[in-house]
């Protein structure tokens, strides 16, 4: 089993039991789902691009990646409908738990001049989103394989029905909240 999930359930579900005054643990908080995204605009231009972002999201989220294409064109851009433009990644279960760890204690205190991360990145109900400008702070990425830095989002969905439900979850996780 996952570290963090036997963390959930051994601490964190009291903790938010406490803090939110409710018995019934089916009402807490909890993840759904983690989508790790990545846009890749010279794409257009260059497809070994859009591959190796592919291939590094595939490495550092332990799933193949999907390559998502345009939905329009857009003639400013040069793009038309149906170029492959990025690619995402949802990870569920221990995968999910196994990701959020790994990020958390791992991939965040290598970001150079760290200071947490943004609190108001909620979206009023419950689901954060935050970025990372570049995916070599994943040790599961090789530095000497990165020729193009490319940067993500992260998109963690909770089952929160508000911000400040969503940020105690992600606190009692060790999510490092930026002090205002």
């Amino acid at each position: 089993m996952s570290r963090l999930i036997s963390e959930y359930r051994d601490r964190i579900v009291p903790e938010l039991q406490a803090a939110l005054g409710r018995t019934n643990v089916h009402s807490l908080p909890r993840l759904d789902k983690i989508v790790v995204s990545m846009g890749v605009g010279k794409a257009v231009e260059d497809r070994k691009r859009l591959d190796q972002a592919a291939e590094h999201l595939t490495q550092l989220t332990g799933q193949k990646a999907q390559i998502c294409r345009a939905r329009k064109s857009v003639s400013g851009f040069r793009l038309r409908e149906g170029y492959p433009i990025g690619c995402r990644v949802t990870l569920r279960g221990r995968r999910m738990y196994d990701f959020l760890d790994r990020f958390i204690s791992l991939a965040l205190p290598r970001v150079r001049d760290f200071r947490g991360v943004n609190p108001n990145g909620f979206d009023g109900n419950g689901n954060y989103n935050c970025g990372i400008a570049e995916q070599a702070v994943f040790l599961e990425v090789d530095p000497e394989s990165v020729t193009y830095m490319q940067g993500m989002n992260i998109t963690i969905v909770t089952s929160a029905q508000s911000d400040d439900e969503g940020r105690l979850l992600l606190q009692a996780f060790g999510m490092p909240f930026r002090k205002s």
